[in-house]
């Protein structure tokens, strides 16, 4: 067997190390979790706690107006007895003898109906049609069957002038469902609204680890040039002493950032559910498309889409249906009932449904308050009251809300113009303190310049991403509260079925 040389074992060596080396970068890059702003949005309304509580509450009010829906429609019900059995002692009257006995009876019996009844929303009444059939079975000194049927009956019922319920549900209720649809949009916008904030958060964080990271680099050059300058007496001893303070400056402010950054992300990570071993790298998005928004079209997106709209108009009419309800729960009533079908009994089945006779009712029942010492008016008057109150603070709601987005809307277009200049600066101020960061290394900047240059690079670039971060706040304020999408022009819930997958 041939022994393997030195040469060899160090090349096998090598390339073990250099497979291993590679798969720890690879590993390394492959935990990276570059996110953009769309992206972090998109985890925010899809995956996050706050959207799948969004959700559910979506499908509560859902699944509230399909119950109301189901109300409207034909209720079919089946009712069955089908064992009863009685043994007791009754009380009883003796004719032969004039006097009142007990007496030990025992039955059986049974009953079985179905029917179908029908709410009518116009005048609040109740259609029914049905079908029964009774049997008892007598045991004892007398042994005998019996059978009752009622083949069809129809009947009607309402409140003359009581308070019509159906009439209100067919009001409120279809409003109640379209707020929960908007609703659902609204807050998927707050959330992604949420997430702007944290994304810029993190973003700044960033930016300033990176400057940190940058600027001791920088102070480190700048300050190896000083000490190779004040060798040769180009520069002063306090000029040297100022750029070892900005060095150790520097390292401070790195150990700052580097600090909150990591505050930031933890934050960030919890908001979005990402586990603490991916390392996110944020994407900030580049200057804007820009695009003008007019008042008057988002004033009429909100008045058309926002969930306060509906809510405020739900609140009105729920005051008004208290103010209809207290003035007749208590008042006048009247309720009236009909029926007309058909009924026969008989000792055997068959028997008990030929030549069914003719069955009727009808009742009209009346109610009259003759004295309440003042209860009835007294509840009317809170209840109107009360609806002057919703009145006013729906109709201050909705002054603070259009007042609200006519802000936004100018604040929105001013941001462009200061994002432009913004990034301009930026660029300007990046070109200054690389100019004056050469010059002072070869003699021909002092120090206050460079330093004066790096400040200048700083607070550039801290401007540029709170100007770049107000926008997009701003423009997902505008589209929580309109519910329109201005850049692309179309209402949100375009894709309304969508949203919900």
């Amino acid at each position: 067997m041939r022994t393997p040389t030195m040469w060899t074992v160090l090349r096998n060596a090598f390339f073990i190390l250099l497979l291993f080396v590679s798969a720890v970068g690879l590993s390394a890059q492959n935990n990276k979790l570059h996110l953009t702003l769309d992206e972090c949005i998109g985890i925010a309304t899809d995956s996050t706690i706050t959207a799948f509580r969004t959700k559910n509450l979506y499908l509560s009010g859902y699944w509230e107006y399909r119950t109301y829906k189901a109300q409207r429609l034909p209720l079919i019900s089946l009712q069955l007895t089908p064992v009863q059995y009685n043994s007791n002692f009754v009380k009883r009257y003796d004719f032969n003898e004039n006097i009142e006995v007990y007496r030990q009876q025992q039955s059986y019996s049974a009953s079985g109906g179905l029917s179908v009844s029908q709410n009518l929303d116009l005048t609040g009444g109740t259609f029914i049609l049905d079908t029964e059939l009774d049997f008892i079975r007598n045991f004892g000194d007398n042994v005998y069957n019996n059978y009752s049927s009622t083949p069809v009956r129809l009947g009607y019922s309402q409140s003359l002038f009581g308070f019509n319920t159906f009439q209100w549900e067919k009001k409120i209720e279809p409003l109640k469902y379209e707020k929960a649809r908007r609703q659902f949009i609204y807050s998927r916008e707050e959330i992604a609204e949420a997430t702007v904030t944290y994304f810029f958060n993190v973003a700044t964080a960033q930016a300033e680890y990176n400057m940190a990271l940058e600027n001791i680099a920088s102070t480190d050059s700048l300050y190896k040039a000083g000490k190779e300058r004040r060798r040769i007496s180009s520069i002063s001893e306090a000029d040297l002493l100022t750029l070892h303070l900005d060095l150790i400056n520097a390292e401070n402010a790195y150990e700052t950032a580097l600090l909150q950054l990591e505050k930031t992300l933890a934050v960030f990570r919890s908001f979005l559910n990402i586990p603490n071993d991916r390392e996110i790298v944020l994407n900030v998005p580049d200057t804007p498309h820009f695009f003008p928004v007019s008042q008057e079209e988002a004033l009429s997106y909100v008045k058309e889409n926002n969930p306060l709209i509906l809510e405020n108009r739900q609140k009105v009419l729920e005051a008004e249906r208290e103010v209809d309800l207290t003035s007749k729960s208590a008042g006048f009533n009247a309720s009236l009932s009909a029926s007309v079908g058909f009924n026969q009994a008989a000792d055997n089945l068959k028997d008990a449904y030929i030549d069914p006779l003719r069955q009727d009712a009808f009742r009209v029942s009346v109610s009259v308050p003759l004295v309440d010492w003042g209860i009835r008016k007294g509840k009317v008057n809170m209840a109107k009251n009360n609806l002057n109150v919703v009145r006013l603070s729906v109709e201050q709601n909705e002054q603070d809300l259009e007042q609200e987005i006519s802000t936004l809307v100018l604040e929105f277009n001013k941001q462009q113009t200061l994002i432009r200049k913004a990034s301009e600066a930026l660029e300007m101020a990046i070109q200054s303190y690389n100019i004056n960061k050469q010059r002072f290394i070869i003699g021909k900047a002092d120090v206050n310049t460079v330093t004066l240059s790096l400040n200048r690079r700083k607070e550039a670039q801290r401007n540029y991403l709170h100007i770049l971060g107000n926008y997009w706040s701003c423009y997902y304020n505008i589209r929580k509260l309109t519910l329109y999408d201005f850049e692309r022009n179309r209402e949100l819930s375009f894709s309304f079925d969508e949203l919900l997958k």
